[in-house]
C-alpha cells in the first residue's frame, strides 16, 4: 500500500463563527439522498489494495459513520452555489467521507493505536458471502491500476475533479479540509487522466450494485463440522458427569461414538487398495481412470501407501492441500484404486481414484516434512479426457502419466503449427520432462501434450491443475480434436488466451472460426474465433470472442463473459464487437455474429446496422456500443462484453 501525505485531522469546533452550522437530521436527509454517490466517491478513495471486497464494506462503513454526533460547525466548503453542492448537509458528509477515506489509506504505525477507519469494519458484514461490484471491461480494468498507482490524495483530487466535476480550487480547499498536507502534489499527480472521466459511471466502481458468490464453503463445513462435534462432546460429557453411575443412557442398536466405522477403515488400509490388472482397458467396455493398472516402482510400498491415505483423510496442518473449483476434498469412502506410486525427480508420487476424484499425494525423497495432496474431479470422463495426469513439476518442466491406451508422446508448441512435434519418452506410462505453457510475461511459446493412440491424435495443455484440458475445434455441437494441419492453424493466434483459464477446473478448451470480415480501407479479412472452456463441475465456463487480423501473431480479446451459455452446445450464438484502427487512421466499430444472425444493430456512443452478421461503422477512438442482434428465428441476442 503506497503512503499518503495527509495532515494531521482538525481539531472539532474549529470552523469560524460565520461557517454554516449542520444539525444530525440535515447531514442524515443530505447522506441519505446522495448515498450511493457518498459510497462511490469513498470506494473509489480507498486504496485498491484492499481488495474489491473489503473496499466494498469498508466504503458503505465510512459513508454510514459520516453523519454530526451533534449540532457542528463545517469547515470553508466550496461551491457552495447551487443544486447539491448547494447543500451544507451534503458539504459535510462529503467532506467526511473523503477524510476518512483517505485515513484508511495510511499505513499502519508500530506503537500507535490505529484510527478506526483504518480497522476493517465490524458493520456492515454479510455472513457467508463475497460481495463486490459487477465487472467491467479492459477500460474499466485499466483505470483500476491507474488509480492504484496513485497516492491516496490523489485519488481523491481525481474523483472530486471527475466525479463530483470541482474546479481545481475548490478540489484543492475541500482536500486541505480534509487533512491533505501537500495539495498541489495531489493535483499534478492525477493530471492527466482526463480522459478517463466518463468511466466513473461505470458499475465496475459502484458499491451499490454488487453481485454476491460464496465464501469458501468447505472451510466453512469444515470450521461448522468441528463446532458441532465441541457442540456434542460437551453435550455427552456433561450427561456423563450428571448420570449415576458410570454407564451410557440407553441409544437402542446405535454403535457408541468411539466405535470405528468399517468402512472408513477398510479405506485407510492399503492392502484393500484396487489394482486394476495390466491388460484390463483392452476387454473392457470402458476407457476412463477405471481401467488404468497400478504403475510405478512403488505400488508395493505398504508404509508409503498408508501415509498416503492417512493424509488423504486427515491433513494436518502443515500438508499443502489445492483442489479444483467443484472438488469435494473429504476422504475416500471406500478403499480407492491405485494409479501410480514411484518416485517423480525429488518426491515419492502416489496416484490415487475414487471414481469421482484423481488424488495426488508426494512428499520429499528424504522426510515428510512438506507434503501435498491435491484433488482433480474427473467424473464423467471418456478416452480422450482420461489420457493423462501430471505426475510432477519441477523447474517449469512436467511429467505426466499417460493411459495405458497411448502409444506416442510427444511436445508440441501450439504457436508454432509448423514446427512439427518432438517426441517424449514413455517408461511405464510416464513422460520424460517437457517444457510448461508459459507462466508470466511475454507469451513466446505454448508447449502442450500430444499424444496417439488407435483412436487418433489429440492435444492436451497443463492449466495448472492435475487433469490437462483437452483442446478442441469446430462448431459447439460437433467438436473435433485439435489435431491435423488445419487445426493446428486454428489455434496458433489464440494460443495465449488459455492463460486466462488456469485453476479453474477447466476440462476441454474449443476454437470457433465462427466469421470472417473484410476490412474497411485496407482491404483483406479478419477472423472472429470464439474460445470456450468447459469445466468439470459444469459450471463457471469461460467464452473469449477474439479478433485476427491479417499479419498478426495474436487475437486480440474482444469479449468474454462467465457462466453464459452463448457458444456452446445449447446456444452455439454469439455476437462481439471491438474498436479497430484502419491502415489510413480512420476508426471502426466492427461487429460480427455467427451464422444464423440477420441483423446487428449499434447503439449508445457509436450507432449503426446493417443486415446480415457483420456490421461496420464509422466511429470515434474511444466510442462505446451496446450491440444487439436478430436472429433468423427472430430471437434477439446480446454481444458479449
Amino acid at each position: 500500500m503506497q503512503s499518503q501525505d495527509v495532515a494531521p485531522r482538525p481539531a472539532p469546533g474549529s470552523g469560524s463563527a460565520a461557517d454554516p452550522v449542520v444539525d444530525v437530521e440535515q447531514a442524515e436527509a443530505a447522506l441519505v439522498e446522495h448515498y450511493p454517490r457518498l459510497a462511490r466517491i469513498a470506494y473509489l478513495v480507498l486504496p485498491p489494495g484492499l481488495g474489491r471486497g473489503r473496499r466494498v464494506l469498508t466504503a458503505h462503513a465510512l459513508t454510514q459513520r459520516a453523519l454530526p454526533r451533534g449540532r457542528t460547525a463545517t469547515p470553508v466548503i466550496p461551491a457552495q452555489s447551487a443544486g447539491r453542492e448547494g447543500d451544507p448537509g451534503y458539504a459535510f458528509v462529503r467532506l467526511q467521507v473523503v477524510r476518512t477515506a483517505l485515513e484508511a489509506g495510511l499505513p499502519l504505525k508500530r506503537r500507535a493505536w490505529p484510527k478506526r477507519s483504518q480497522l476493517p469494519p465490524l458493520l456492515p458484514q454479510v455472513w457467508g458471502l463475497r460481495l463486490f461490484p459487477r465487472s467491467g471491461g479492459a477500460d474499466e480494468l485499466a483505470l483500476d491500476q491507474r488509480l492504484s498507482a496513485m497516492s491516496g490524495p490523489a485519488r481523491a483530487a481525481w474523483v472530486l475533479r471527475g466525479l463530483e466535476k470541482l474546479p481545481d480550487g475548490d478540489v484543492r480547499e475541500l482536500l486541505t479540509a480534509a487533512g491533505v498536507a501537500d495539495v498541489d502534489a495531489a493535483l499534478d499527480e492525477a493530471a492527466g487522466t482526463e480522459d478517463a472521466y466518463a468511466l466513473l459511471d461505470s458499475p465496475e466502481f459502484d458499491p451499490c450494485s454488487l453481485q454476491a458468490r460464496p465464501t469458501d464453503l468447505m472451510r466453512r463445513r469444515q470450521h461448522m463440522k468441528a463446532a458441532l462435534a465441541a457442540a456434542a462432546a460437551v453435550a455427552v460429557c456433561g450427561a456423563l458427569f450428571g448420570m449415576p453411575g458410570d454407564g451410557w443412557g440407553p441409544d437402542g442398536a446405535a454403535a457408541p461414538p468411539y466405535a470405528q466405522n468399517p468402512a472408513t477403515q477398510a479405506a485407510l488400509n492399503p492392502a484393500l487398495l484396487l489394482k486394476v490388472p495390466a491388460a484390463a482397458w483392452e476387454s473392457s467396455a470402458r476407457t476412463d481412470f477405471s481401467v488404468w493398472p497400478a504403475r510405478g516402482g512403488l505400488t508395493g510400498d505398504s508404509a508409503l501407501l498408508r501415509r498416503a491415505l492417512a493424509v488423504w483423510a486427515r491433513p494436518g496442518e502443515s500438508v499443502q492441500v489445492s483442489a479444483t473449483p467443484g472438488t469435494p476434498s473429504g476422504g475416500p469412502s471406500g478403499p480407492p484404486q491405485l494409479l501410480y506410486a514411484g518416485i517423480v525427480d525429488n518426491a515419492r508420487v502416489v496416484l490415487l481414484y475414487d471414481g469421482l476424484r484423481i488424488v495426488r499425494y508426494a512428499e520429499p525423497r528424504d522426510g515428510t516434512k512438506g507434503a501435498a495432496l491435491d484433488f482433480a474431479r474427473v467424473d464423467g470422463a471418456d478416452r480422450a479426457e482420461a489420457g493423462a495426469v501430471v505426475l510432477g513439476r519441477a523447474d517449469g518442466n512436467i511429467r505426466y502419466l499417460t493411459a495405458p491406451w497411448v502409444t506416442k508422446a510427444a511436445e508440441r508448441d501450439l504457436l508454432k503449427p509448423s514446427a512439427g512435434a518432438m517426441d517424449l519418452t514413455l517408461t511405464g506410462g510416464a513422460t520424460a520432462p517437457m517444457a510448461g505453457p508459459a507462466q508470466s510475461g511475454a507469451c513466446t511459446s505454448w508447449n502442450v501434450l500430444q499424444l496417439t493412440d488407435a483412436s487418433g491424435t489429440r492435444l492436451l495443455t497443463d492449466l495448472g491443475e492435475l487433469v490437462p484440458a483437452r483442446l478442441t475445434t469446430g462448431r459447439p455441437g460437433s467438436v473435433k480434436d485439435a489435431s491435423g494441419a488445419g487445426a493446428l492453424r486454428a489455434w496458433a493466434p489464440y494460443a495465449c488466451s488459455l492463460g486466462a483459464m488456469r485453476s479453474s477446473g477447466v476440462r476441454s478448451v474449443n476454437a470457433w472460426a465462427y466469421a470472417s470480415q473484410p476490412l474497411p480501407d485496407t482491404g483483406g479479412a479478419a477472423d472472429w474465433v470464439c474460445t470456450r472452456a468447459e469445466t468439470w463441475q459444469g459450471g463457471g465456463e469461460r467464452v473469449l470472442a477474439q479478433f485476427h487480423t491479417p499479419g498478426s501473431t495474436y487475437g486480440a480479446v474482444a469479449a468474454k463473459a462467465e457462466n453464459v451459455p452463448a457458444c456452446g452446445a445449447k446456444d452455439p450464438q454469439v455476437l462481439a464487437g471491438v474498436l479497430w484502427k484502419s491502415g489510413t487512421g480512420s476508426w471502426y466499430l466492427l461487429a460480427a455474429g455467427s451464422r444464423g444472425t440477420s441483423s446487428i444493430s449499434a447503439t449508445g456512443g457509436v450507432t449503426g446496422s446493417a443486415r446480415g452478421n457483420l456490421l461496420a461503422v464509422k466511429a470515434e477512438q474511444g466510442g462505446r456500443a451496446e450491440l444487439k442482434g436478430t436472429l433468423e428465428d427472430g430471437r434477439a441476442v446480446s454481444g458479449l462484453r
